[in-house]
């Protein structure tokens, strides 16, 4: 139990220009950075530890229906709406990659964006986590330690936000990340403000449940925003077991930008890792990697939802 301890190397994502002007009083009410600050997401728990109290099973209270973006004109009559049970995305045969439909799961993945939402400018992916709280987003570590200027838009395509962006306040790693970088925690918990109608995220687009303790011979569907892409991509493919805290699995043409991007269970549809972890998702755009997700990523999820409620 407790933290799991080894160290990486860097690739999959774009880091963003992120231009720090939070005060010291700021810096400790929202709990922010890993790298450069003092830990304060240190996941200890239990081995009996589970996700069933703090996750119950999505409720959405409404259609993802689409409204101006906070900080962007981008918006665009969505494609596809959220409803309280996830539909299961489409997918070509297992091991290949093609453009994610625009399904209700698929709406639940977005884009993360360095100041505006615009072509080009994201960095890094992420999946909205269903939770007590329904404002969280669960990426990678290494995608960014301050939330400075950040910006999340799911369902984005093609340079547009259809169901509204919302801005990033918080960002939660575990101690062994953000003292030794620790490849096998490379997963975070973001906090989310409501958007410019009061909504917080899963109220737009519903949220995917936190998976624990699944086999490492899981088919999953992994998605991811290239950065040289305005599109998400989508695979669905068996995932192996690369080391003892290291899933891996084999999905062509995952470059920088699909860091953060979520594995899905398609057997539980619940979320079972992020592209991250072995050389920070991999060093080849067709292998990606993910920290195994056990009791440290759910006892993280627990203390953001504490943060968020307080």
């Amino acid at each position: 139990m407790g933290q799991h301890r080894r160290h990486t190397a860097r690739r999959r994502f774009l880091a963003p220009t992120l231009v720090t002007t939070l005060s010291a009083l700021t810096v400790a009410a929202l709990v922010v950075g890993t790298r450069s600050a003092t830990p304060r997401a240190t996941a200890v728990a239990s081995p009996e530890n589970t996700v069933a109290a703090p996750f119950p099973a999505p409720a959405p209270t409404g259609t993802a229906t689409p409204t101006g973006t906070a900080t962007s004109t981008a918006t665009a009559t969505p494609t596809a709406t959220a409803t309280a049970t996830m539909t299961p995305a489409a997918s070509n045969p297992p091991g290949t990659t093609a453009t994610a439909p625009a399904t209700p799961e698929a709406a639940t993945v977005g884009a993360l964006f360095s100041g505006s939402v615009r072509a080009g400018n994201h960095f890094c992916t992420a999946g909205v986590l269903h939770s007590a709280t329904g404002n969280l987003l669960l990426t990678a570590a290494h995608c960014l330690d301050d939330p400075g200027g950040v910006l999340f838009a799911p369902g984005y395509r093609d340079g547009r936000a259809p169901y509204g962006t919302w801005r990033v306040t918080a960002v939660h790693t575990t101690e062994g990340w953000s003292r030794d970088g620790d490849q096998d925690e490379d997963f975070a918990v973001l906090e989310t403000a409501p958007d410019a109608a009061g909504r917080r995220i899963e109220d737009a687009v519903g949220g995917t449940t936190l998976g624990t303790d699944e086999p490492f011979g899981t088919a999953v569907r992994l998605y991811g925003y290239p950065a040289d892409a305005e599109r998400p991509l989508l695979c669905t493919n068996t995932t192996g077991r690369q080391s003892t805290f290291q899933r891996v699995v084999d999905c062509p043409g995952y470059p920088g930008g699909t860091s953060g991007g979520p594995w899905i269970s398609a057997a539980t549809g619940h979320v079972i890792g992020t592209i991250g972890g072995h050389q920070e998702g991999g060093d080849t755009d067709d292998t990606s990697y993910s920290a195994y997700f056990d009791h440290t990523v759910a006892a993280l999820c627990a203390e953001a939802v504490a943060a968020a409620s307080s």
